[in-house]
């Protein structure tokens, strides 16, 4: 098989570069159901990543119907809660640090810029808290995709199993492109691992990595339409002889 795969060409290399190019974090998808052979091809697609010595370190739960809606129902509530009573934070907390713990430039600014060019389009203006809560609500229920995933690793790995996750799930979205679908990327169920990690069934020693939506994105929804810009290769390249 691996002689295969260094004979074989990619005959459309114009496929492959716009399912990198079309790749989103979709906010509103439609209701209709994704076969599960869908599914699993793209799940058999992404196991492909390529990991360190073969690790493979990533665990997948696949959320629908019932089950997804009672995880939704479960950590909306406590979402609710906390915003009501901002005390109860304490009670929840990431397993690892996603983001910063301290920000400075460039990065405050594609953040503050990817935020407040996310609630522009929507029309949620600063101070708006009640509206900005609502919209951040929304990843709990998965925006309304029909299909939730959330990914797991193994508590004793070390973080180059992470670097090894993020393969995966970059694989895993470029292959769901492939089969017409939409993903979005999801850290903000991080902050409530002890609702989720019960939920799915996972073992004592499982870190949630993320949660991920996937569906077929609604494209009547003006949400669809944000485009987050990136750096030209010049900005972040330097070319050594």
């Amino acid at each position: 098989m691996s002689a295969g795969r260094v004979r074989s060409v990619v005959a459309d290399p114009a496929s492959v570069a716009t399912a990198i190019e079309s790749r989103m974090s979709a906010r509103a998808f439609l209701p209709t159901p994704v076969p599960r052979e869908t599914i699993e091809r793209v799940l058999q697609l992404a196991s492909r990543a390529a990991s360190g010595t073969n690790t493979q370190p990533w665990r997948v739960y696949v959320l629908q119907g019932g089950s997804r809606d009672r995880l939704s129902a479960q950590v909306c509530a406590a979402y609710d809660a906390i915003y009501a009573d901002p005390s109860l934070a304490a009670q929840y907390g990431e397993d690892y640090d996603y983001y910063a713990r301290e920000w400075v430039s460039p990065y405050i600014d594609r953040r503050r810029q990817n935020g407040w060019g996310l609630y522009g389009l929507l029309g949620i203006e600063r101070g708006e808290k009640d509206r900005m809560h609502a919209q951040h609500r929304r990843n709990f229920r998965f925006f309304d995709a029909p299909v939730g995933l959330m990914f797991t690793i193994d508590r004793i790995l070390g973080r180059g199993s992470l670097l090894d996750y993020g393969m995966f799930l970059q694989t895993l979205m470029l292959a769901a492109r492939a089969q017409g679908l939409h993903t979005c990327p999801q850290a903000a169920w991080n902050g409530f691992s002890r609702i989720v990690l019960p939920h799915i069934g996972a073992g004592e020693g499982e870190m949630l990595v993320c949660g991920m939506s996937m569906g077929y994105a609604d494209e009547s929804q003006p949400v669809n339409g944000f485009d987050t810009p990136r750096e030209s290769p010049g900005a972040f390249t330097r070319w050594l002889e």
